[in-house]
């Protein structure tokens, strides 16, 4: 009399317990996961506190211990005393709303302009060979040599100096939105078109979510550039303001002063960095 045997499940070889719940995660991996990368991301902040730390001791001791001139770069500390006075006066909340002001305005418009124009740019092969000799000429033209020449034309006043952000922002917002645009993968655009997509349908759902990525790094370079631009541009004509709180100190031999308007531009243009760096993981959670 022949007996059918039951194959034995390989997962249950060493004890139900080894079994897992089938459409189940282990609690190992639910757990462990989210563990390791607070781990991995708090090692991370330690790595740049520290580093920060030690630039910021080097600083406070390089004057003390005769490294270089205090009357040229002061303590830390010194520098912290003036831009607490600089703070408690209402002077420091006066030139920052009136920097932030210019930096953004020209900022947007920047965004505003270099991204629709970059993507046709990129979308229509005739207007791109139209308008790239004009392209090139002015993208190999520093902004800040042409900060005189937006004086003369527009003057001295807060239009002059969004402009010249605007016009220096202007040029890394295009050309990463187009470098974004033209990169998509091919196999994607020929996908999209099998599927009978029509064009706009295309653009909006295959080109402008593969372009993003780049299209952000030229937001967050831009970024910096205006705060760059901001400063130079403030060092003409501007009676409020960072960059006229920098040139002015100078100019009368404050340096704690000076440093204080430094710092403070330094942490203004981390600040910005930080929060484009959080809109860009809002805008591209489908890359995780």
């Amino acid at each position: 009399m022949s007996q059918t045997l039951t194959p034995i499940d390989p997962a249950l070889r060493h004890g139900p317990e080894a079994a897992p719940v089938q459409g189940s995660t282990p609690i190992t991996t639910r757990v462990g996961r989210p563990l390791a990368w607070a781990g991995r991301g708090a090692a991370t902040v330690a790595k740049r506190v520290a580093a920060i730390g030690v630039f910021l001791v080097l600083w406070q001791v390089a004057p003390k211990l005769g490294w270089v001139e205090e009357a040229f770069l002061p303590p830390f500390t010194t520098v912290l005393d003036a831009l607490v006075d600089l703070a408690r006066s209402g002077v420091l909340w006066t030139d920052i709303s009136a920097s932030l002001h210019r930096s953004l305005a020209g900022f947007a418009i920047a965004i505003a302009i270099g991204i629709p124009l970059g993507l046709l740019i990129a979308w229509y092969r005739t207007l791109s060979e139209i308008l790239n000799p004009l392209l090139i000429i002015f993208l190999n033209t520093a902004a800040v040599a042409l900060i005189p020449v937006f004086t003369l034309i527009l003057g001295i006043g807060d239009f002059s100096k969004i402009m010249i952000i605007a016009y220096a922002c202007f040029w890394t917002v295009l050309y990463n939105t187009i470098s974004g645009a033209r990169d998509v993968d091919p196999l994607l655009i020929r996908s999209a078109r099998s599927l009978g997509l029509s064009s706009r349908k295309l653009f909006v759902k295959v080109i402008l979510p593969a372009a993003a990525p780049a299209i952000f790094t030229g937001i967050r370079l831009a970024g910096a550039v205006s705060m760059l631009v901001l400063v130079t541009s403030e060092f003409v004509g501007a009676k409020a303001g960072l960059g006229y709180v920098i040139i002015a100190s100078q100019n009368n031999f404050q340096i704690p002063q000076m440093y204080a308007g430094i710092v403070t531009i330094s942490v203004i243009g981390l600040a910005f960095n930080y929060l484009l760096v959080l809109a860009e993981r809002r805008f591209s959670r489908w890359r995780v």
